[in-house]
């Protein structure tokens, strides 16, 4: 048995849901309170894992089926897992992950069409059965957290680029996760103002990390 001693949060949402912003800011916070805070994402997380998510995500990558990204995307995890996030909870960091198995549930499952049972299984042999404390679930309509990615500007990914049904699904996937796991996820209303926003994650990491 693998003894962990930090705790493990992770950030889930659809495109342009805003979850690399509230990492940022909630690791800030944290670490003025003096905790060990380590900031990563999937795919990549690691020099490995990143050359397999550069593969994944630009446009170039739109002939992968959704089988083969789930490989590809379960290969990087791996080296993710075993290599950036066990380490640091092991040594009792706070892992703030933009991304993990969630995820994959809802790109190759819900919206890609693969059966959750291959998902399931491939996600728990890649992490070694590691789960999330606590999941934070930014709830911010397809419509909305398309027009953001746009406004962003810079070049969109393989992921963005699909189209609005694809994306509806996502965000459908995500809720039923959230109804089927209410202990787990912390869902975050991301259609407010950044500060709102940043509250309310706060205010669910520190729920996690009271209980600690």
């Amino acid at each position: 048995m693998i003894f962990i001693s930090g705790i493990f949060i992770t950030f889930e949402g659809g495109e342009g849901a805003g979850k690399t912003t509230q990492i940022a800011r909630v690791a800030a916070v944290l670490r003025e309170q003096g905790r060990d805070v380590l900031t990563t994402r999937e795919p990549g997380g690691n020099e490995s894992a990143e050359k397999i998510r550069a593969l994944l995500l630009n446009n170039e990558g739109a002939h992968w089926l959704p089988l083969t990204e789930l490989l590809l995307i379960n290969a990087a995890r791996h080296e993710h897992v075993t290599k950036t996030i066990l380490p640091a909870l092991q040594a009792g960091n706070v892992v703030l992950c933009d991304r993990f198995t969630d995820s994959t549930l809802t790109y190759q499952g819900y919206a890609g069409g693969l059966p959750h049972h291959i998902i399931e299984q491939m996600n728990t042999l890649a992490t070694e059965g590691l789960q999330p404390d606590i999941t934070l679930f930014f709830a911010v309509p397809p419509s909305m957290g398309l027009q953001r990615s746009k406004n962003r500007g810079g070049a969109s990914d393989h992921f963005e680029d699909k189209d609005r049904l694809f994306h509806e699904k996502l965000y459908a996937g995500f809720k039923e996760m959230v109804q089927h796991n209410p202990k787990r996820f912390t869902v975050i209303d991301a259609t407010q103002p950044l500060e709102n926003v940043t509250e309310q994650c706060l205010a669910a990491v520190e729920r996690i990390l009271i209980t600690d």
